[in-house]
């Protein structure tokens, strides 16, 4: 058993005899009232998406998990596989159960799987994630002048982002997983 101070992006709980994984918080401290926590959790055995308020403090069935490091391997659209770099088995995770984070992923990648009775159930990736630019558009004279000054660029895993305009293909930059926000360019 846990408590509201276990809520956190990845952690598993038992709610109504099955087993989420936490997708996504946020902490709420109202002017009036007692302080709350809204989640988003997402069902391992169905996939499925559901939303809950716990009031802080409130205990939960906190469910114990095994961290280990895999490497992404290659994914279609309803599979990701990964390897244990551990093991060197290679384990197959659907799609739904990674929910956003898989948009992320390039092969060979390593991440921090999290496993339960065997399988990842969820994963942690680092805050920042560098990626080469493939397709930048060319900027156009006056997109600044007009307020624009980002354009969209296609990543190597074919991720679409935000980058300044001033990027091209080739560059090497720096993706935020929480947001998906341009972060900066790495310095060669």
């Amino acid at each position: 058993m846990g408590d509201t101070n276990d809520i956190r992006k990845g952690a598993v709980i038992r709610h109504q005899n099955d087993l989420y994984v936490i997708t996504d918080f946020q902490f709420v401290n109202p002017g009036k009232g007692s302080a709350f926590y809204k989640t988003k959790l997402k069902s391992i055995t169905n996939g499925k998406g559901v939303e809950i308020t716990y009031k802080s403090g409130e205990s939960l069935d906190t469910v114990r998990v095994d961290k280990q490091t895999v490497q992404y391997l290659y994914g279609d659209e309803h599979m990701l596989s990964f390897m244990n770099k551990s093991t060197y088995e290679t384990v197959d995770v659907n799609r739904d159960v990674m929910g956003d984070d898989a948009k992320y992923l390039k092969e060979g990648f390593d991440v921090i799987g999290a496993f339960h009775d065997g399988n990842i159930v969820a994963i942690e990736l680092p805050k920042k994630i560098q990626y080469t630019v493939v397709v930048a558009p060319p900027a156009v004279k006056g997109d600044t002048a007009s307020g624009n000054v980002t354009k969209e660029v296609e990543l190597d895993n074919g991720l679409i982002a935000y980058a300044p305009i001033f990027i091209k293909e080739g560059d090497e930059i720096l993706i935020n997983t929480e947001s998906g926000d341009y972060c900066g360019r790495v310095n060669e």
